[in-house]
C-alpha cells in the first residue's frame, strides 16, 4: 500500500504564491509518475501537473502552463506544487496521486493511489 499525505494548502490573494507539498510511504519502488489534480465545487475533478519519476519530465495542463511548477524528490518520495500567479478560478482541493503505469496522456496515467486534499482558495 501507498500512503500519500499533501500539505501547504490554504487562503492567498490574487497574484499570490502558494506551495504544496505530498510525501509518499509504503510501497513507493514502483512509482512511474506523481501528479497534481484538482476539483472545484460542482465541477469534476481535472489534471493540474505530473512528472515523470525516473526523467523528471513535467507536463502540464494549459491552464497552469507558465504559472505552476511540479518538481520532485525521489530520495525523500516527495513531490512538490509551486504555484504562482495565482488566481480565483486556481480555488479548488487539490489532490497528489502516484501513478504505477503510463497511459495515452499524463492526465490518463493509472493513478492508482490518491490523497486526501489540500484546499487552495485564492481571493480577489
Amino acid at each position: 500500500q501507498v500512503q500519500l499525505v499533501e500539505s501547504g494548502g490554504g487562503l492567498v490573494q490574487a497574484g499570490g504564491s502558494l506551495r504544496l507539498s505530498c510525501a509518499a510511504s509504503g510501497r513507493t519502488f514502483s512509482i512511474a509518475a506523481m501528479g497534481w489534480f484538482r476539483q472545484a465545487p460542482g465541477k469534476e475533478r481535472e489534471f493540474v501537473a505530473t512528472i515523470n519519476w525516473s526523467t523528471g519530465t513535467a507536463y502540464y495542463a494549459d491552464s497552469v502552463k507558465g504559472r505552476f511548477i511540479i518538481s520532485r524528490d525521489n530520495a525523500k518520495n516527495t513531490v512538490s506544487l509551486q504555484m504562482n500567479s495565482l488566481k480565483p478560478e486556481d480555488t479548488a482541493n487539490y489532490y497528489c496521486a502516484e501513478a504505477t503505469k503510463f497511459g495515452p496522456d499524463p492526465g490518463e496515467y493509472e493513478y492508482d493511489y490518491w490523497g486526501q486534499g489540500t484546499q487552495v482558495t485564492v481571493s480577489s
